[in-house]
């Protein structure tokens, strides 16, 4: 029995080392352990004539690590909108206890 709880803790600290060391590997610019909140620029159309008419967001949750959910897909988001001419991508995160809640939102904004 006492082999069996070491197993059990030796378990608990591998899987907490890998946590630690690969959590927020797709977060954004930037990544805090406790909170983050970034907004970052995307892409936008270099030709500059698309006018800023419309605008959407779409998220993508995840929780605990064990379930994702939302859509977050650029293109997908101007469709559901109405959206035909694309100006600007722009991109925002949320991160509480580096995955305990988290977020990756896409806004898009054109005509």
């Amino acid at each position: 029995m006492n082999l069996l709880k070491r197993h059990n803790i030796l378990f608990f600290v591998i899987i907490l080392f890998y946590s630690l060391i690969f959590t927020g590997c797709a977060v954004g610019p930037t990544h805090g352990y406790i909170v983050t909140e970034t907004q970052f620029p995307g892409t936008f159309n270099p030709e500059n004539n698309v006018k800023a008419d419309k605008e959407a967001k779409g998220c993508q949750y995840t929780v605990l690590y064990l379930v994702t959910y939302g859509d977050a897909g650029a293109g997908s988001i101007a469709f559901k909108n109405g959206i035909t001419k694309i100006a600007t991508i722009d991109h925002s995160t949320f991160s509480l206890f580096s995955g305990l809640i988290r977020n990756y939102c896409t806004f898009v904004v054109g005509e």
